[in-house]
């Protein structure tokens, strides 16, 4: 693990490559950035592949659970109360998707089944015909899982018993596709000479996002599009070709705007205006433009900051008060970072190095707290839900490619500490 985190000006070479991720393989001779930011060569940059012992520095102190380490240099405060609660395994699915609401955890692997737990303990479960489940929304009684397959499928919670999930529908419609079909104006370009109708994703839903005031789902899919969906009726608004690879990350922000991340290296602020009965998504801003593969994107729930993990093992992050400037990047992994969460002031981080990383937004900086380890694979999702909003308590899903699902308490502000020693 890397020894000392830091918040540095934005540079990077080149890009990398993660087959989950689509991330472009591109030979590289750069190495113009300084020693302590990790290179994007596809070597270098492999999510298998360990960073060279000049970036990882003597580490932090490894609790007695062996969950827990400090991630900056000596005399780092420990969270005292951030503990591992427990740990769901079901050897059946690499863990690609999860998503909590009301007590329930729901989890998607590529074995086609999304597992629901409660308590720690499986609480039921429904299966997909399609395979992998790359991500997994909740709005309300409705549950959304995009797959691999480049659908996204619709399961509806029985009111009379919460153990029983029904397949809903399948977006888009059957129906609008079929009458979609029919108009030659409806169609575009998928492939190389190959056309098709505008609101079908033909490649990997790779996210999800909701705006549950406007009543929006946004899909983003590997065949470099993003789709706006009216929940209230199923109905495909809107189709944005948004990049030039795969979209990797959706998230609706804040200020009418939403975010999307790609394996092209950037990062795309989009403007949303609502026209008659559907939007209209325009372009406002490029936030990032780099060599190396966005891979997951997140949205303060307390102030607005975006945040932005991709495969050199950085955290990047904007500011809207300060007209979306670039704050700054963190560095707490020593591989690809894979997933992001932002609850509270916390900012968490999962990697192909296995860990987490839990920071603190504290004004303008941020201070590394912790990285919890405990995962035998890459940390492929996160998810969380409120404890204690007063105490600043956090109950942290990380899903893995080891097949498991772990369980943290995470605290803002520890009521008590202790103080390293070396």
């Amino acid at each position: 693990m890397a020894g000392k985190p830091e918040t540095k000006p934005f540079s990077h070479p080149t890009r990398d490559d993660d087959d989950d991720l689509l991330i472009t393989r591109q030979s590289t001779s750069d190495h113009s950035s300084t020693a302590r930011i990790p290179q994007c060569s596809p070597y270098n940059m492999s999510p298998w592949h360990q960073m060279p012992s000049y970036l990882d520095g003597e580490g932090g102190d490894v609790d007695a659970r062996g969950t827990i380490r400090g991630c900056a240099g000596g005399g780092e405060l420990l969270p005292r109360g951030t503990s591992l609660l427990g740990s769901l395994v079901r050897e059946e699915g690499h863990i690609y998707s999860l998503a909590v609401t009301s007590g329930l955890l729901y989890t998607g692997s590529d074995s086609k089944n999304i597992r629901v737990w409660k308590n720690q303990k499986e609480f039921c479960g429904f299966k997909s015909s399609s395979g992998l489940v790359k991500a997994i929304v909740i709005a309300s009684d409705r549950i959304f899982t995009g797959h691999q397959d480049g659908k996204i499928r619709v399961w509806k919670i029985s009111p009379k018993n919460p153990s029983i999930h029904k397949r809903a529908g399948t977006l888009p419609r059957l129906w609008d596709y079929l009458k979609g079909s029919i108009n030659p104006s409806n169609y575009v370009e998928v492939r190389r000479r190959r056309t098709a109708p505008w609101l079908k994703h033909y490649d990997a839903v790779s996210c999800l996002s909701l705006n549950e005031e406007q009543g929006l789902l946004y899909s983003g899919s590997w065949d470099k599009t993003f789709k706006v969906w009216r929940i209230s009726d199923s109905r495909c608004l809107e189709s944005v070709a948004a990049h030039d690879d795969a979209i990797n990350s959706i998230v609706s922000g804040f200020a009418g705007l939403i975010f999307s991340g790609s394996a092209d290296g950037t990062v795309k602020a989009w403007r949303r205006e609502l026209q008659g009965n559907g939007t209209k998504h325009t372009h406002a801003q490029t936030l990032l433009k780099h060599d190396c593969a966005v891979t997951a994107l997140a949205v303060s729930s307390t102030a607005p900051v975006l945040y932005c993990g991709s495969s050199d093992g950085l955290v990047n992050f904007w500011e809207w008060e300060r007209q979306l400037s670039h704050g700054g990047a963190l560095r707490g992994h020593n591989q690809a970072v894979l997933c992001v969460a932002a609850l509270g002031n916390l900012m968490l981080s999962g990697s192909a190095d296995k860990t987490i990383a839990v920071w603190r937004r504290e004004g303008r900086n941020h201070i590394c707290l912790s990285v919890l380890t405990g995962h035998t694979g890459p940390v492929k999702c996160l998810s969380f839900e409120e404890e204690d909003v007063a105490a600043g308590r956090w109950i942290v899903y990380s899903g893995s490619l080891d097949k498991s699902v772990k369980v943290w308490r995470v605290l803002e502000q520890e009521p008590e500490t202790m103080r390293r020693t070396s």
